[in-house]
């Protein structure tokens, strides 16, 4: 049993990303799977369970014989994929264990086509949801001469996968734009500045989309919701108000994939 079980676990693991993405998202130490994979052991009723789950399977189905364990996984899987697959649940189910550690309020700073020469600032809210991870981000924008005035509120989804953060966000505007954010921790202890990618719609002088770096600053306790708020807006790039690491980080970097490249 204990052979199958691991031949069984290997072929399931080769179609992941990695071994370590798949101890990480069910919870398991490297090296008591590591142990699975070898056959240096069973893992108990409760680890098997566990298991299964993640891959959609019965634990019955992962102690098969490999013929066995082949037919089983090719007549179940296709439903297993299928079954949540049309409205993307499954993406940002039980997200809040693995982005805790990144809830509450950042700041974002970015540029758009539509405001050239100035770094637009955001309130960004990560909160839990019944398992789930949800976005709110609030943005503001008034030109010099009075003649702009925008207010736009954004909610999202969010998911972590591969140590990136995903965010799926849609406009409460007329157009109701979409906008996707791709952020980079560089380590999961250390969330106060977090880079990364956005992609999304500039609004003047034409629709047309964009991706541009982006940064969020973390905001203490201490600073209330209303303090928060008020801090958001446009800034010209050589604004005093915008971190000087901030701005030399969006400034310094023209391309985009050159952004990515560096923070990847």
């Amino acid at each position: 049993m204990s052979e199958s079980f691991s031949k069984n676990l290997r072929r399931l693991c080769a179609e992941r990303v990695s071994i370590a993405q798949v101890c990480r998202e069910i919870g398991f130490n490297r090296q008591q799977f590591n142990r699975y994979l070898n056959g240096g052991g069973m893992p108990s009723a409760h680890n098997l369970h566990r298991i299964a789950q993640y891959f959609g399977i019965s634990a019955d189905t992962l102690v098969l014989d490999g013929d066995q364990f082949a037919v089983e996984v090719e007549t179940l899987q296709p439903d297993v994929h299928t079954r949540s697959r049309p409205s993307l649940d499954y993406i940002f189910e039980g997200q809040a264990r693995n982005l805790r550690r990144y809830l509450g309020f950042y700041h974002g700073h970015f540029q758009t086509p539509t405001w050239q020469g100035n770094i637009i600032r955001t309130l960004v809210w990560l909160r839990e949801e019944q398992g789930k991870v949800v976005s709110h981000t609030f943005e503001r924008a008034h030109s010099a001469d009075g003649s702009i005035r925008q207010k736009t509120r954004h909610k999202g989804l969010v998911t972590f996968k591969g140590d990136r953060i995903y965010l799926i966000e849609n406009a409460n505007s007329e157009d109701g734009f979409m906008s996707s954010t791709i952020m980079f921790p560089a380590h999961r202890q250390q969330v106060n500045l977090i880079q990364g990618l956005t992609m999304g719609v500039a609004t003047r002088p034409r629709l047309m989309p964009y991706a541009t770096p982006i940064i969020w600053k973390r905001i203490p306790e201490r600073v209330s919701a209303r303090e928060s708020i008020e801090q958001t807006g446009i800034f010209p790039e050589a604004s005093t108000a915008i971190d000087p690491v901030i701005r030399k980080r969006l400034l310094e970097v023209a391309d985009p994939q050159e952004f990515v490249a560096q923070i990847g």
